[in-house]
């Protein structure tokens, strides 16, 4: 499970944040996750639970905005929405697209007290 190592990260750099801003507790937690990040929200918060026992963390609600896949054709530069991670372009039948978004987790805002 990858999400423990990601979750332990987060968790270590909303502290090293709450600690610069003299927090004394994380409230929330807004995590911004692409469609093809591989990234389970569940799996996420039930490691979160585990790793932020002891912090002042121990009781910040953790809140996930989606980003859906894009893809853009290298091919033709059609830019589309996949029905799946492996589709062709729609406009010109080729398999050679790039993701554009939806590969993205990353720490959007803290709140604190």
């Amino acid at each position: 499970m990858h999400e423990l190592g990601i979750t332990q990260e987060v968790l270590s750099l909303v502290l090293k944040e709450a600690e610069a801003a003299k927090a004394r507790r994380i409230n929330r937690i807004n995590l911004v996750v692409g469609e093809a990040s591989g990234v389970v929200d569940d799996s996420v918060q039930l490691c979160f639970e585990l790793v932020s026992a002891d912090t002042i963390a121990r009781e910040a609600e953790l809140s996930f905005k989606h980003i859906p896949l894009k893809m853009r054709c290298r091919a033709c530069g059609h830019t589309f929405s996949p029905d799946g991670l492996y589709t062709s372009c729609p406009a010109c039948q080729k398999w050679d697209a790039e993701i554009t978004e939806g590969s993205e987790f990353y720490i959007d805002s803290i709140e604190v007290d």
